[in-house]
């Protein structure tokens, strides 16, 4: 579909699928800036167009290991060797944070994941009071907060990117540390509560859904953004529904009997 030549890029880290049906990615390095080949930020269609959306210049950080995350406002977020920066679909580019080592360092972010708080998660490689990497919590406005610094006995050289479990814990890996110094599992909790998630996030009305959970036996209703859905629970962590007649995009709730559960991202209704 495409073959990068340097000036577009080069080291491409994957892609993730827009709303808009077009694929973005981060290349590591190549771009157009002058004998300071230091990655960019690229949209490609289905069918192999690809768009340079951005030439990272040093100034705005350099070298992205890691692909990109749309958020639920419809921008990407991503990070560079030095910062955590944001992007329209257009390629308009905002650094909103630069690391500083105490909370992570290095060519070391290894991809975000937006929590259902609305907010981004996301490990570095290096950095931190021990120097072994992070685990951190950043707004979509920048603003970070550190919430774990690795040491030898938890592990080192974290990636790759973290997954929010529907119980509301984040989990990761690393490649070092541990006991034997061959890596570790971790769960992070972050004090967020339990959620559902649909596979797919969108579909027509009829199309099949499956939604995972937590504790989902003995739900008495599912709702597509308000519409009452058919369902059936076929297990403690699924359900499986079709999208109703009349729905919308919006939220899909879930009605157990320890409370109602949400979608941690809209289920979009074409």
């Amino acid at each position: 579909m495409h073959s990068f030549d340097g000036a577009d890029g080069a080291e491409p880290n994957g892609l993730v699928q827009g709303t808009d049906g077009n694929f973005y990615g981060t290349t590591y390095t190549g771009g157009d800036i002058a004998n300071q080949p230091l990655g960019t930020v690229f949209k490609i269609t289905p069918s192999g167009t690809l768009t340079t959306l951005h030439d990272f210049n040093g100034a705005d950080g350099a070298n992205p290991a890691a692909g990109l995350v749309q958020g639920t406002n419809g921008n990407f977020y991503g990070t560079t060797s030095v910062t955590f920066f944001e992007i329209t679909p257009s390629g308009t580019l905002t650094t909103l944070h630069s690391f500083n080592g105490t909370d992570g360092s290095g060519n070391s972010a290894a991809g975000m994941v937006q929590g259902a708080d609305g907010n981004f998660y996301g490990i570095t490689k290096v950095g931190g009071a021990s120097g072994y990497g992070t685990v951190f919590k950043i707004t979509p406005t920048g603003a970070l907060t550190l919430l774990h610094s690795f040491d030898e006995a938890d592990g080192q050289d974290a990636g790759p990117a973290l997954v929010q479990d529907t119980n509301g814990n984040f989990y990761g890996t690393t490649a070092l540390g541990g006991a034997s110094d061959h890596g570790t599992v971790f769960s992070l909790v972050a004090g967020l509560g339990p959620f559902v998630e649909t596979l797919p996030t969108s579909g027509t009305v009829g199309a099949a859904v499956m939604i995972l959970g937590t504790n989902l036996t003995g739900a008495t209703a599912v709702t597509f953004d308000g519409t009452a859905a058919k369902f059936t629970v076929a297990s403690s962590s699924l359900i499986t529904t079709t999208v109703p007649t009349g729905a919308s995009t919006g939220e899909v709730k879930v009605i157990t009997p320890n409370g109602t559960l949400s979608s941690n991202v809209s289920f979009l209704v074409p």
